[in-house]
């Protein structure tokens, strides 16, 4: 049995990180000691270094959560979880694209930089008026009513 620090030590988390999971669902109540520490054990730690790794993989805690209910009757079908990782993917492929265009717009606004004072700097001039900037930028959602 452990206690939630050394717990917390053998996953590579914090704490607080495992009272969270616990208040969500992702890990199960672990009983408590007579002096009313929480003890957990070894699948708890398995349970968490698996909340721990799916984490590192970009995975929402939602998901998370299916993942693990999908865990818990292992004769179903694991098409769930490879449809799971391809929206991930997707997600990912938009992410680069935006990350791709907006270093564009960066490039493209470091190029207008040529020194000189601040009265005159083209890249703030730039930003100051999106519709001379040229980025393609579009208006954030809700920004016309004022909602940042």
């Amino acid at each position: 049995m452990y206690k939630i620090g050394k717990l917390a030590e053998l996953a590579g988390c914090q704490p607080v990180t495992i009272r969270y999971y616990e208040k969500e669902g992702l890990l199960d109540r672990p009983r408590r000691g007579e002096n009313g520490y929480r003890e957990f054990s070894r699948e708890d730690l398995e349970r968490l270094k698996f909340i721990r790794h799916c984490r590192d993989h970009g995975i929402s805690l939602a998901d998370v959560k299916v993942l693990i209910k999908l865990q818990k009757a292992p004769e179903g079908d694991c098409a769930p979880v490879g449809k799971m990782v391809g929206g991930l993917i997707d997600q990912l492929d938009e992410q680069i694209k935006s990350i791709k265009r907006l270093k564009k717009n960066l490039v493209n606004l470091k190029g207008l930089c040529h020194g000189g004072n601040i009265a005159n700097c083209a890249i703030l001039k730039s930003l100051s008026d999106r519709d001379k900037c040229g980025c393609g930028c579009l208006p954030a959602e809700n920004e016309s009513a004022g909602v940042q």
